[in-house]
């Protein structure tokens, strides 16, 4: 990956790879053992919650298996690897449930690839698989097999502690490979099975490139669910979700709308072009953008209007209220009603601290107003253009707070 990250905190739709691998086996699996390697303490909010074990020395996969053999327990196994991400619940538990049909003692992953050709094959005899050989040392006959390796497997416990101990580094590399696991099942007289799994399933990722590609593929899988629960997209090629995107049905999506990580849309709200939203939420009926930016904390409420180029962060928008053009506000409360006019900014940091902007109901807010923060506007104030507000506006009130005007005839010409 050329990243000073391990590759299982790379991100997919903003969720670690391993999280979304975590996700699907924690439905299908009652307990879970990561393996890591050493100096990856940036992994440790990922596994929360589950028992984590070190491979000290990177000697291979049925090397780093074998570290956690102390915790199989007396159940089935099965054994992933944090770089195929997007196996589904579903797969992990026909996985299971081939196992549990008891004529086999090794159930592999496999996947018909559309471009086979960097794969290791499955040969197969009927219904069982002989042995896993890699592109490279395949003949003419067995590269024109299509069914290939995924990686993942499953066993009972003691059989699987028994295969990982007989597995030997004899390859030029030295390591020891798990695959090598399905030879020894072999000569022990147990039958080795395989499921076929969806190709998208098994992607692996080993590369930005294939990172890029894996994010598609998780895309327009958002994008596909969010539009078979009632969600609009004009343009869906160029949406691009988050894993934990919360759309409800009759939202309205534009074209090259961006969702961070933490959005949650309520139903009826329309979103417009080339808006970009991030830990916020946004209530019936509201309509944002085009080109508006809701940063974490935005809170939009209902039938709320959030115009072109608008800021909102950690702020609370009131029913109906409407900010339309070119502002930014920040560390706010906005009341019911409320109109803010073109260019009004919430002056809410000190260089040290933020402060609050509290703005009532009913306010009119005039263009080009700076609200320095922290200051407190009544219902139904007025605050004139171009007004630099420092104090607090009682309800009711006008508040003027600019230069006077002055006009010198005759000084004007640049003649």
């Amino acid at each position: 990956m050329n990243s000073a990250l391990p590759k299982a905190a790379h991100k997919i739709a903003n969720t670690p790879i391993l999280t979304h691998l975590l996700r699907a086996a924690e439905a299908a699996f009652d307990r879970i053992v990561i393996v890591v390697g050493p100096g990856m303490e940036v992994l440790a909010p990922l596994t929360a919650g589950h028992e984590v074990v070190v491979q000290h020395d990177r000697l291979g996969t049925a090397h780093a298996a074998l570290q956690a053999e102390h915790k199989f327990g007396n159940g089935q196994v099965a054994i992933l690897y944090a770089d195929n991400p997007l196996l589904s619940t579903a797969t992990l538990q026909e996985l299971a449930a081939r196992l549990a049909l008891g004529d086999a003692g090794l159930v592999l992953l496999g996947n018909t690839p559309p471009d086979a050709r960097r794969y290791g094959r499955l040969v197969t005899d009927g219904d069982y698989v002989t042995r896993i050989v890699e592109y490279e040392d395949a003949s003419e006959a067995e590269r024109a097999i299509a069914f290939c390796n995924s990686g993942g497997l499953m066993a009972n416990a003691l059989d699987m502690r028994c295969w990982l101990r007989a597995v030997k580094p004899f390859n030029k590399k030295g390591e020891y490979y798990l695959t090598d696991t399905v030879e020894i099942a072999r000569a022990e007289g147990k039958r080795v099975a395989a499921i076929e799994a969806p190709f998208e399933e098994c992607l692996g990722i080993n590369s930005r490139a294939e990172l890029a590609v894996a994010e598609g593929v998780v895309q327009n899988r958002l994008r596909q669910e969010a539009m078979a629960q009632g969600v609009a997209m004009l343009a869906p090629e160029t949406v691009f979700l988050s894993a934990d995107t919360i759309l409800a049905p009759d939202v309205t999506i534009g074209p090259y709308v961006v969702f961070g990580p933490g959005v949650c849309v309520a139903a009826g709200v329309e979103i417009k072009a080339f808006s970009h939203l991030e830990g916020c939420t946004l209530r019936e009926g509201a309509v944002i953008g085009p080109y508006a930016r809701l940063r974490p904390g935005a809170d939009i409420g209902v039938a709320a209007h959030i115009g072109n180029f608008v800021e909102i962060k950690e702020t609370k928008i009131g029913f109906g209220a409407k900010i339309n053009h070119l502002s930014y506000i920040g560390d706010a409360e906005v009341g019911a009603h409320t109109n803010i006019g073109a260019g009004t900014i919430t002056c809410n940091y000190d260089g040290t601290m933020k402060h609050k902007t509290k703005i009532g109901e009913r306010v009119f807010v005039g263009s080009d107003v700076a609200l320095v923060a922290p200051v407190t506007i009544g219902d139904n104030a007025l605050l004139a253009a171009g007004s630099v507000i420092t104090e607090d506006v009682e309800a009711n009130a006008m508040a003027i707070a600019r230069g006077r005007q002055v006009n010198k005839p005759g000084r004007g010409s640049t003649k």
